[in-house]
């Protein structure tokens, strides 16, 4: 059995304990954690499982081990000297009156508002810009604790009927609700075992929406792979809901979507196996009994309808385009071959929306965005100005709407709204908010390092001014690299909070991820995976080299995908970084695709069934097989949720268990797993701020503070 040790080193001395911290100790003893003999065989080559029953999610055994592990956990986390001291910064400066942006519907103008602390955000209504609001919807009332969450809502073409959708515990399973939008009253028996859905209307009659069966066995881990899209008509049970898509063995994808033209004409059908690449299906609906037409019949790219002007289509694609390209065509033979450029592929990576009767194309530049606007010739009217330089998003609106109010934010800038007039193209402020942090105390700048293999990668470094680079400053270096999801500026509360105490925030734009378009993805993905760790150990080095921090200061984040980087970085580099944060990681890299909807992941992992090179590769960096008996790897901190039905517990179960025998040194390994919640969305706000209070107090104190940097600065 190992152990933790526990610094006693007084608060109100030094920042640093130094030698002290190895010196002056309690041992702390982890859970006992029992191995069982399990071998998995793949391509004549063995592999152990020893904590396979972790996978079992039901069970009691597992039950325990997670009470177990969780007391040992709090009790560390609580008798760090500056926890509360955190909490209650955090919780003061989230503390502001949050606004999303406004969208008409019907005769009232809809906004998300939150006071400050409210766990969930509420909707609010209201009949004109100048008249007083109502709340409309409250999610804080759904459940008790604040874990029942808003996961979706749209409106019918009236926008007299509401159909939204409930997360309950973070679960990715949803419940849809319809509503009565004039009188609030629930209209009729909510629909059951929604998962990975939209909700789109086809006018006031019904909508479309997608499930899989429900699994045998635990609803949390069981494997989901038939996706199925239904119709549903108001009025009827559920029951009775149309299957439009997915039903049969030739129809059969792990993901499929439906969503319906403004003019209700087509309904247009998503289908694929993987999160990257699908087939593209269409309907028209004013047909009696529409038929099913084929738009793009392979998986090796993305394509979506943005929209159609009558028999015109407008499509989003990358075939042919990495960075995307818009292209119409005639809903009469909609295939490929009559595809004609709308708006050309660029070199920069393009996110259309449409609003006002125009396109607004957004262009990431080094992960920054520039906006455009369009008309419906593919004429370009203006460059839209933007506030500064950070991410810009929300230019929707109706065909008939004059104005569209987008957000801009950057790392150093909080989330404000702005009013833009479609014709005249002219922004105004319209909120900002109201909050205890000064952007221009802080500075965030982009540079250009080397990886590996001579790839040039971005990085934004975001720090207090001032601060003196001598390798002393806590850092927190937090990254992705995958599934073609792209970093781009975005304030944080509980960064700010970091930062206010000295601490330096860097995001590096890691191959894997979409800012640079599919290559830039597809150069992070299965047998090139291994790009994105160094993409990753390369920007600590950067940091190291260039005297932002050092590896006693430097601490690694990421979430998801990011935990698998996370883990994956700390056992092939654990020299390089202090402490290790690997949050809902994907962890045990050779059954992933067993669990849930795991295996359409495949597009950017691969998986251990494919080929023998395939399996080796996984097994050659996935962090539940590459812990090592010897190794003093960082202080660790594994962060889950008993409910993420995404990316199951048992990876960071297994990951932690792994750990905690293996571990040499002193340096904790410690895994939080957060009951009654998922994989992110939806978390309570006073859940998440407890999150953060525990990952700064775990990091600060175990790069040596016994109180908060900024405490001692002022002294």
């Amino acid at each position: 059995m190992k152990k933790i040790l526990m610094s006693i080193c007084a608060a109100g001395t030094l920042v640093s304990c130094g030698d002290q911290i190895s010196k002056n100790t309690t041992a702390l003893d982890y859970p006992e954690t029992k191995k069982v003999d399990t071998v998995d065989t793949y391509f004549g080559t063995e592999v152990k499982d020893p904590y396979r029953w972790l996978e079992d999610d039901r069970s009691a055994e597992t039950e325990t081990w997670v009470k177990a592990q969780n007391e040992v956990t709090f009790d560390y986390l609580q008798k760090i000297p500056f926890r509360e001291e955190l909490e209650n910064r955090l919780s003061a400066l989230w503390n502001y009156e949050k606004i999303g942006a406004p969208f008409k519907e019907g005769d009232y103008i809809y906004f998300a508002k939150n006071d400050g602390l409210q766990n969930q955000y509420v909707i609010y209504r209201k009949k004109s810009e100048d008249a007083p609001a109502e709340v409309f919807l409250d999610p804080n009332k759904f459940s008790e604790d604040g874990t029942t969450s808003l996961g979706g809502m749209n409106f019918s073409e009236d926008g007299k009927t509401l159909a939204y959708a409930i997360s309950e515990g973070g679960s990715d399973w949803r419940k849809i609700i319809v509503m009565d939008a004039e009188t609030k009253e629930i209209k009729e028996d909510t629909l059951q075992n929604v998962k990975f859905s939209g909700i789109s209307w086809k006018g006031n009659e019904g909508f479309y929406y997608s499930s899989y069966d429900k699994p045998e066995g635990s609803e949390l881990s069981a494997k989901t792979d038939q996706h199925k899209l239904y119709y549903h008509e108001l009025g009827t049970s559920q029951d009775d809901d149309k299957l439009i898509f997915g039903g049969t063995e030739d129809q059969k994808h792990r993901y499929v979507g439906g969503s319906v033209s403004d003019d209700n004409r087509y309904l247009f059908i998503s289908a694929r196996n993987s999160t990257s690449g699908g087939k593209l299906f269409m309907m028209d609906l004013s047909e009696e009994n529409p038929k099913l037409k084929t738009i793009l019949g392979h998986e090796e790219t993305d394509s979506y309808v943005i929209d159609n002007v009558d028999s015109k289509l407008y499509i989003v694609t990358n075939l042919d385009a990495p960075n995307r390209r818009i292209v119409t065509v005639d809903a009469s033979n909609p295939a490929p071959e009559n595809w004609v450029d709308f708006i050309p592929e660029t070199e920069n990576v393009l996110t259309p929306s449409t609003a006002g009767g125009y396109f607004f194309t957004e262009y990431m530049v080094d992960a920054v965005s520039n906006v455009k606007q369009y008309d419906y010739e593919g004429k370009l009217i203006r460059e839209v100005e933007l506030p500064g330089v950070g991410s810009a998003g929300g230019f929707s609106a109706k065909e008939e709407e004059d104005v569209l109010y987008y957000s801009f934010t950057n790392y150093v800038t909080p989330g404000s709204i702005y009013k833009y007039q479609i014709e005249e193209g002219t922004s105004e402020l319209y909120n900002k908010p109201a909050i205890d942090f000064n952007p221009e105390d802080y500075t965030s700048e982009q540079v250009f390092y080397t990886s590996k293999d001579g790839t040039k990668v971005p990085m934004i470094i975001t720090y207090k001014k001032g601060t003196e680079m001598n390798g002393k400053n806590p850092t927190i270096l937090y990254g992705y690299g995958g599934f073609n999801i792209s970093l781009t500026p975005s304030f944080s509360i509980a960064n700010a909070v970091w930062m206010e105490q000295g601490g330096i925030y860097a995001v590096p734009n890691l191959r894997g991820g979409g800012e640079y378009g599919k290559d830039w993805h597809d150069a992070g993905t299965k047998l090139q995976k291994q790009n994105v760790f160094d993409d990753f150990i390369a920007a600590a080095e950067y940091l190291i080299e260039n005297n932002y921090t050092s590896s006693d200061y430097l601490a690694i984040r990421g979430g998801s995908n990011g935990g698998l980087l996370v883990g994956a970085t700390m056992t092939q580099r654990p020299e390089l970084m202090k402490v290790a944060l690997p949050a809902v990681g994907v962890l045990d890299m050779l059954r992933y695709h067993t669990f849930t909807a795991g295996a359409g992941w495949a597009y950017d992992y691969g998986t251990a069934q494919d080929n023998e090179e395939m399996f080796n590769y996984l097994k050659g960096y996935s962090p539940v097989h590459n812990v090592k008996e010897g190794v003093e790897y960082p202080a660790t901190l594994v962060t889950t949720g008993d409910h993420d039905d995404r990316v199951v517990p048992a990876h960071s179960f297994k990951f932690a268990a792994e750990l905690q025998d293996k571990q040499s040194g002193d340096n904790p390994v410690l895994i939080r797993i957060e009951t009654n919640a998922g994989h992110g969305a939806g978390t309570p706000v006073s859940k998440t701020i407890e999150q953060y209070a525990d990952i700064f107090g775990f990091t600060l104190y175990n790069m040596g503070y016994t109180q908060l940097p900024k405490a001692s600065q002022e002294q």
